[in-house]
C-alpha cells in the first residue's frame, strides 16, 4: 500500500467517513477474537475458555489449599534426639535436612489432593520448638484451569520418650552386651579407644555404657548392634571375640525364645613401646627376626621392631592367641638415660635410622663414669645431650620363660626406645580439650572387692594419672591428634600458647598409631614420647631444641590452633560429658 493511500484512509477515518473497501487495496483480513468482560473485575479475557472470571479473581476466590493442614505436631525423643515416623519408627533427622522436610510432609493431611511443587523450611529459633514450613502446590479449579498457590505449615515439637530409652533407665532391658577387657595396668588404652568410638560415632546405638575396673561394657537393645561395633574394634585394635548366650524366655506353643548375648573382647596385652621376647618358632616363620623386638605400634595388629637391624614384622591376632606370651617390660620399667654421644651409620628405613649412641644413665651422673655403647634406632632424632628413655637389661634377670631361650651373649646392655622431653614444673591450662562418654561406674561388679576408701582414692588417682599421660602423648604426637578430634577450650586465657603440663617420670603412656587400624593398645604406654616422636622432631628440624645447655625451652610439639575443631552442641554429646 502506498503512502498516499495509507494517508487517505486514516484521514477519512478520523474524519468519521466510511472507508470503501477498494481503498483498503489487498491489506489482509484480520481477525477479531471474542472476548468477555470478568464478572468481578470487568477485565477482558478469552471468550472461548468458558471461563466468566479472569486468573487473579479466580486465585483470589478460590483455595485449593483448603482441607490441608496448617498446623501439625511432631514427636522427638529429648534423651536421642530422634523423631518419630508413625507408627512406631524412631528417625535421625538434622533440623532443616531433607530427611526432616520428608517426616513434616507426611504428617500433613490432604496433601494428596494437590501436586506439590516446592517445599523448604522458614527459619525459627532452635529452642523455640516449632518449625516452619513453606508449601507450594498447584490445582485444577475448573476445566482446562490451573492455579498455583503458597502457604505456611507450623509444626510444634512434642519432646516425648522413645521406647529404646525408656528402656534404658530400666533393669536388665538390654539384649546384647559388648565386654571389652585387656590386661594391663592402666586405662590409657581405653581413653584413646573412647576418643575414636567418639569421631567415628561407633556409639550411637548404644542404650547404656558401664565403666568397670578392668574396662568398659556396652549394652544394645538388638544383637546387630552389637555386631556392628564388633566389626568397628576388629578394625581398630588385635582382638579375640568369644560369644554366649542366655534363654530368657520361651513360648511353649510356638518355640519361640528370647535370648540375651554377651561378647567378650579381649585385647592383646602387648603396649607400644613394650619390650617383647617371641618365641623362637614365630621369629623363625617372620623372617628369622630376633626374638628381643619392640612394639612399634599397634593396630588391627601388633607390629614389632628390632631395634638392632630394623627388621620389622607383624604379629597378627590368630598367630598370637594359637600361643599366647607375655612382655618382657613394659613402659612403667623404662630408665632415663643421658645421650654423650652419637654416630650414625648410615643405614635408615622410613623416618628411623641407625646409630651407635653413647649413653650414661641420669642417674649416674656426676656418680661414676660408667657408660654404655648401644646401637639404636633413634639415630635420626637424637643428638648430644639429649635425654632418652630406654630399658636398663646389665645385669637383669627377668622371670619369664623366653628369657631363657635367649643367647644372652647378644643381648644389648640398653635397649632405647624415645626420646625424653622435659617439662615445665607448673602445669598451666591447655587451649584444647576433648569430649567424653557417659559412663556409669559398675558398682555391683567391684562391691565383691571390699575396696577402702583410700584404695578406692587411690584407684581413682592412678587414673587420672593415666588420663593426664595419654593427653601429654596428644600434645607430643600430631600424628596421633590426627586420629581423633580435639577442641578449642572455650576458657582458655592464652590461647595462642600451648601449656604444658606436668613431667612425671617415664611411666606410661604408649602411643598410639595414626592408622584406623592402631586400636586401642595405642594409648598405652609411657608419658612422654614413643619411638615416632622422630616425627615431631623431624617437622620441627634436626636441630631443634638442641641447645648448648640443654635445655629444651620452646622445642616442644605444640598443638597449634589449626588442629582445633569449634565445638557443635547439636552433637548428642551434653556438656557433662566434656573433660575440663
Amino acid at each position: 500500500m502506498s503512502y498516499q493511500s495509507a494517508f487517505g484512509i486514516t484521514a477519512a477515518a478520523i474524519s468519521g467517513g466510511a472507508v470503501p473497501l477498494a481503498a483498503v487495496g489487498q491489506s489482509e483480513p484480520q481477525q477479531t477474537l471474542a472476548t468477555v468482560l470478568c464478572c468481578n473485575c470487568g477485565v477482558p479475557i478469552d471468550g472461548t475458555s468458558g471461563l466468566s472470571m479472569c486468573y487473579d479473581c479466580i486465585k483470589l476466590s478460590v483455595d485449593i489449599t483448603d482441607g490441608i493442614q496448617r498446623e501439625s505436631s511432631l514427636s522427638m525423643c529429648k534423651n536421642c534426639e530422634r523423631f518419630l515416623r508413625p507408627p512406631n519408627q524412631w528417625v535421625h533427622a538434622q533440623l532443616e535436612s531433607r530427611e526432616l522436610l520428608a517426616l513434616c510432609l507426611k504428617r500433613l493431611k490432604g496433601l494428596t489432593k494437590v501436586r506439590l511443587i516446592d517445599a523448604s523450611f522458614i527459619w525459627t529459633e532452635p529452642h523455640s520448638r516449632r518449625i516452619k514450613v513453606k508449601l507450594t502446590v498447584q490445582g485444577e479449579v475448573f476445566a482446562n484451569t490451573i492455579i498455583q498457590q503458597s502457604f505456611e505449615v507450623e509444626y510444634v515439637v512434642i519432646s516425648t520418650q522413645c521406647p529404646d530409652c525408656a528402656k534404658s533407665f530400666t533393669a536388665n532391658t538390654w539384649r546384647a552386651a559388648v565386654q571389652i577387657r585387656q590386661k594391663v595396668a592402666h586405662k590409657r588404652t581405653f581413653f584413646y579407644l573412647e576418643q575414636l568410638i567418639l569421631k567415628h560415632n561407633a556409639h550411637r546405638d548404644t542404650i547404656s555404657i558401664q565403666e568397670t575396673k578392668d574396662g568398659l561394657d556396652f549394652f544394645y537393645s538388638q544383637k546387630n548392634h552389637a555386631a556392628k561395633m564388633l566389626d568397628f574394634l576388629a578394625a581398630v585394635a588385635p582382638i579375640r571375640t568369644k560369644k554366649s548366650e542366655e534363654l530368657i524366655s520361651m513360648d511353649t506353643h510356638t518355640s519361640v525364645r528370647s535370648y540375651k548375648f554377651t561378647f567378650s573382647v579381649e585385647l592383646i596385652p602387648i603396649c607400644k613401646d613394650d619390650l617383647v621376647c617371641l618365641p623362637k618358632k614365630i621369629a623363625r616363620a617372620s623372617g628369622n627376626i630376633a626374638q628381643l623386638t619392640l612394639c612399634n605400634r599397634v593396630g588391627n595388629s601388633v607390629h614389632l621392631l628390632d631395634p638392632q637391624t630394623l627388621d620389622t614384622m607383624d604379629l597378627q591376632p590368630a598367630t598370637y592367641w594359637r600361643q599366647p606370651f607375655t612382655t618382657l617390660a613394659t613402659s612403667l620399667n623404662l630408665t632415663e638415660f643421658v645421650v654423650l654421644d652419637i654416630e650414625p651409620t648410615g643405614v635408615s628405613k622410613g623416618k628411623m635410622s641407625l646409630a651407635d649412641a653413647t649413653v650414661a644413665r641420669s642417674s649416674d651422673m656426676g656418680r661414676n663414669d660408667l657408660t654404655y655403647y648401644v646401637r639404636t634406632h633413634l639415630g635420626g632424632i637424637l643428638h648430644p645431650g639429649d635425654t632418652v628413655l630406654g630399658y636398663f637389661l646389665s645385669n637383669v634377670n627377668f622371670n619369664h620363660e623366653l628369657w631363657d631361650t635367649l643367647n644372652q651373649s647378644t643381648v644389648p646392655d640398653v635397649v632405647l626406645v624415645k626420646k625424653s622431653y622435659p617439662r615445665k614444673k607448673k602445669n598451666k591450662g591447655r587451649n584444647w580439650k576433648l569430649k567424653r562418654m557417659a559412663k556409669e561406674y559398675n558398682e555391683m561388679a567391684d562391691s565383691g572387692n571390699s575396696m577402702s576408701s583410700k584404695q578406692r582414692q587411690v584407684e581413682r588417682d592412678r587414673v587420672e594419672r593415666d588420663y593426664e599421660l595419654f593427653l601429654q602423648e596428644l600434645e607430643e604426637d600430631p600424628e596421633l591428634r590426627s586420629t581423633i578430634n580435639l577442641y578449642k577450650q572455650a576458657n582458655s586465657q592464652n590461647p595462642g600458647q600451648q601449656a604444658l603440663p606436668k613431667s612425671s617420670k617415664m611411666e606410661e603412656v604408649e602411643h598410639v598409631d595414626v592408622d584406623m587400624d592402631a586400636g586401642d593398645h595405642k594409648m598405652v604406654g609411657v608419658e612422654n614420647m614413643d619411638v615416632d616422636h622422630a616425627k615431631d622432631s623431624d617437622e620441627e628440624g634436626p636441630d631443634d631444641g638442641d641447645s648448648d645447655d640443654g635445655s629444651y625451652e620452646g622445642s616442644l610439639p605444640e598443638v597449634g590452633l589449626d588442629e582445633l575443631l569449634d565445638e557443635i552442641d547439636e552433637l548428642t554429646l551434653e556438656d557433662g560429658y566434656h573433660e575440663e
